[in-house]
């Protein structure tokens, strides 16, 4: 259980922890996404994602009390078969794929919905996303919450278009996370990651948890409907653009 002492390592992951914190209270939705790539700088990437492990339970039961009468539950019905499909998927595959190339796919498709909602917005009559699309985002979610905890921006595609007010959709998006991220640690465990370096350190980064849900949690219940997207869409734009450079530069 003894931890990283590498004072460059935390330079990267206290940023980090904090940023996945403001994500989970929805507000800042896909700068989660930043987490893993920003502590890839110092760690790799399967060692980022199983040290952030501990750390996302925490979140995770703190963001789902926080809004724990703010979400939707037909909704929840239908993505979590598909999520926890995706994770399936991912376990088989972990080690037949190098993760920058499931960064630069995430990144990607990020870069090309953000680009579709801002050039082409949708009018307020339109027709939700089919089914189909929803099926297969938020499968692809879960598998890409399972290889680098990027399984925001996929299933943001999904339901940002259903245009669910913030709260309700941050309440949704908490439970989601939550089922997804605690079905994978069995096969994280399977997979060899969850090693006692990797969780002394997520003890030591565990306090940062409820801080940054706290400052996400205090901005989201204040904040304009319009303004909360605007920021969504910059989470989604930086976290694009970080996974796609990830990719390339790898």
């Amino acid at each position: 259980m003894t931890p990283i002492t590498d004072w460059g390592f935390y330079a990267v992951a206290v940023p980090a922890v904090l940023l996945l914190g403001v994500s989970k209270s929805g507000f800042g939705a896909g700068f989660g996404s930043l987490a893993v790539p920003l502590m890839a700088l110092s760690v790799s990437v399967p060692q980022a994602a199983a040290i952030l492990m501990p750390v996302l339970l925490v979140m995770d039961l703190l963001g789902i009390a926080a809004f724990r009468k703010d979400f939707d539950r037909a909704l929840l019905r239908f993505m979590l078969p598909w999520g926890l499909l995706g994770i399936v998927v991912g376990t088989l595959s972990f080690r037949l794929l190098q993760a920058h190339w499931v960064a630069g796919i995430v990144g990607g498709f990020t870069l090309l919905f953000l680009a579709q909602r801002l050039l082409f917005a949708p009018r307020a009559d339109a027709a939700p996303p089919p089914r189909w699309a929803g099926a297969l985002l938020t499968a692809t979610s879960g598998f890409t919450s399972f290889v680098a905890h990027a399984g925001g921006p996929p299933v943001n595609a999904y339901v940002i278009p259903l245009g669910l007010a913030p709260l309700r959709f941050t309440g949704t998006m908490a439970f989601f996370f939550f089922v997804i991220n605690l079905a994978k640690w069995l096969p994280y465990a399977w997979l060899g990651l969850l090693d006692g370096r990797n969780l002394g350190t997520s003890l030591v980064l565990l306090p940062l948890a409820p801080i940054g849900v706290w400052i996400g949690v205090r901005i989201a219940r204040r904040i304009d409907q319009r303004l909360f997207y605007r920021f969504v869409y910059l989470g989604m734009l930086l976290t694009g653009l970080k996974l796609l450079w990830d990719a390339v530069a790898a």
